[in-house]
């Protein structure tokens, strides 16, 4: 009941803050009932700070009543911080006017909002944030052939295929050189030589005969003029024993050692029949290739001596066949052949030095 009496005799009651409280009526004894102590010592304090009406109170002017001491300013609440924006979600940039944007999917994020997202690798203005071409527009780079012009394709078509026509010859003339003999070699052998030497020429067969059997000495003895006028001729050199003993205990022997003399002999014997006489136009060439060899062999050997010069040479091939295996029931003659070539003439450039 005492609320009830506060709000009517409040400063927002129906009574207002100056009109008294009205005695309740008599009881028992006809006393006056009067509020209580507690009461009108809460109806002060209520009205000297109250300052907001009841919400069960109507709506009236509040009256002038002197200054009261404003109220404390209610202390704002803090504003929350904003949270922190996550380390891998991209700031969202401003849509670009093309009608389907799509921001880049790795940009950066410490990208500040609203700038416009930097252009991709391989992506023209034109195209857009989007990545697309532009209607209409052809974003394909021709390379190659297609970049050239149509005369400049013709040409280069012209030119690929000569290459392949030459290349298809090529092959077909080195495979008819290494294979067997056939019709088509014997035919056209002369040719088929024409084009492999002397650029071309090819030491290997396609089908290999039997391996050779046989050890082949090439020696050489010279006929020399000597100083005071005379002349002597030689002993003979074993060129290929001294190439032997060179590449015996040798773990990496020259080529040259191994492979100059014999082959100067193989094309010597290519190109001459048993009777030394030349087969063909390299024959001379092969004889000279030859010569030059043992002249140089015999200018280290210091053959001529002091004061001789070299005039004459001539060369002996000694041919010794490999002896068969004990489970071989094949005999072959172990005794050596040979092969004696004619004497050759030493041109004065090459007798003097000429060749080193």
């Amino acid at each position: 009941m005492d609320a009830y009496e506060r709000g009517s005799t409040g400063p927002g009651g129906r009574y207002g803050p100056d009109r008294a409280e009205e005695p309740r009526g008599t009881q028992g004894d006809g006393e006056a009932a009067a509020p209580s102590a507690p009461a009108a010592e809460r109806n002060a304090e209520s009205a000297e700070g109250a300052s907001v009406p009841s919400p069960r109170s109507e709506a009236a002017p509040r009256p002038e009543t002197g200054p009261h001491p404003e109220p404390a300013p209610r202390p704002e609440p803090a504003p929350h911080p904003e949270p922190a924006p996550h380390p891998e979600a991209a700031p969202h940039p401003e849509p670009a006017p093309h009608p389907e944007p799509a921001p880049h999917p790795e940009a950066a994020p410490d990208a500040e909002v609203g700038s416009a997202p930097a252009p991709r690798s391989g992506v023209s203005p034109e195209q857009g944030a989007s990545g697309r071409a532009a209607p209409g527009q052809d974003t394909a780079t021709p390379s190659g052939l297609a970049a050239l012009s149509l005369p400049y394709q013709i040409g280069a078509a012209l030119a690929l295929a000569v290459v392949a026509v030459a290349a298809c010859v090529h092959l077909g003339m080195v495979f008819l050189y290494v294979a067997p003999s056939n019709t088509v070699t014997k035919q056209h052998g002369k040719a088929v030589d024409e084009w492999i030497y002397p650029e071309f020429e090819q030491n290997w067969k396609l089908f290999a005969p039997n391996p050779l059997q046989q050890n082949i000495g090439v020696q050489v003895r010279a006929e020399i003029r000597t100083a005071d006028g005379g002349y002597r001729t030689t002993n003979w050199f074993d060129l290929s024993a001294e190439d032997g003993r060179a590449i015996d205990g040798n773990p990496l022997p020259s080529h040259t050692q191994q492979n100059e003399l014999r082959r100067a002999f193989d094309f010597y014997s290519s190109t001459h029949d048993g009777e030394n006489r030349s087969t063909g136009l390299r024959g001379a060439l092969a004889e000279q290739y030859l010569r030059r060899i043992v002249v140089l062999r015999l200018g280290r050997d210091d053959a001529a001596g002091r004061g001789g010069v070299l005039q004459r040479v001539q060369i002996r091939v000694r041919t010794t066949n490999v002896p068969s295996p004990e489970w071989s029931e094949e005999n072959v003659s172990t005794a050596p052949e040979y092969r004696l070539l004619p004497w050759w003439t030493v041109p004065d450039g090459e007798a003097r030095g000429g060749v080193r």
